[in-house]
């Protein structure tokens, strides 16, 4: 959205109090474990910057929820693998060899949103060790949902989204649809159905040195999530707003993780 469209989107700027209203109109409050998944586009003309959009999340919890958000940095996978574009062939190898180690601290996302990458770089953020697909938190139970977080199976059971699901969190999709919705892939990694493996590795640090961690990943598909999500919601109960100018909706992570396992050992077992 351009800013002047931005602009045009909402009677009023869009600001942290106006989005703790919005977010508390959608039933969340302190103490709640959220996932979140925002666009900052979608909101309309926030007062200025994503900053805005992470102090409100913050407040709304308060330091006794926590707030979760996707930090993926798939510069880290296998540059083999890349087609989005790809890298010559004769890259490849340059690339694997080359590239920095992943660090928690200072990696930026990629494709993850501005209100993602700003939500890392706050003061008590904690980020996970895994090199492509990380998770930063906020708040109370921060330490529990990042820490230990497996390199197989970087969405599978010791992951953050694992986590969550034991903190009975719900999900916040901010402006955002169900395709981007991670929790449907620890549904994939519970669910007894083919999911492929396959071996993959990434620079990380070790004892202070650059070292190429090997590891299993999985081929994770989320081609149906849209479809799923449109299942989960004739079923169970989802809370539907607006916060700001986006069309937003939240709901239970385990709820929406089990829905996920029945729904995908039917359709893909």
């Amino acid at each position: 959205m351009a800013e002047a469209d931005a602009i045009a989107a909402v009677d009023e700027p869009v600001t942290v109090t106006s989005l703790v209203d919005d977010l508390r109109d959608l039933g969340l409050s302190r103490g709640d474990v959220v996932l979140v998944h925002a666009s900052l586009q979608e909101l309309g003309w926030v007062c200025v910057d994503a900053q805005a959009v992470v102090d409100a999340l913050m407040r709304t919890v308060t330091p006794e929820g926590t707030l979760v958000m996707p930090t993926h940095s798939a510069q880290y996978s296998d540059p083999g693998d890349w087609s989005n574009p790809p890298v010559p062939e004769s890259w490849v190898e340059t690339v694997r060899e080359e590239r920095p180690p992943y660090r928690p601290e200072t990696t930026p996302t990629r494709g993850m949103g501005a209100i993602a990458e700003c939500f890392r770089t706050y003061p008590d953020v904690q980020r996970s060790a895994h090199p492509v697909y990380s998770f930063a938190a906020w708040g109370q139970e921060a330490n529990s949902i990042v820490a230990d977080h497996a390199f197989d199976d970087g969405l599978g059971e010791r992951s953050p989204l694992s986590r969550v699901y034991d903190h009975d969190g719900s999900v916040l999709l901010l402006g955002v649809d169900y395709e981007p919705n991670t929790s449907l892939h620890l549904a994939e990694s519970r669910a007894d159905i083919d999911l492929p493996s396959f071996e993959t590795s990434a620079p990380v640090l070790e004892n202070g040195e650059r070292v190429l961690r090997r590891y299993v990943d999985l081929e994770y598909d989320d081609s149906d999530f849209g479809t799923i999500g449109e299942a989960f919601e004739a079923a169970h109960e989802v809370r539907r707003g607006t916060v700001g100018a986006a069309t937003t909706i939240t709901f239970s992570q385990p709820e929406m993780v089990d829905f996920g396992i029945e729904w995908l050992e039917e359709h893909r077992g």
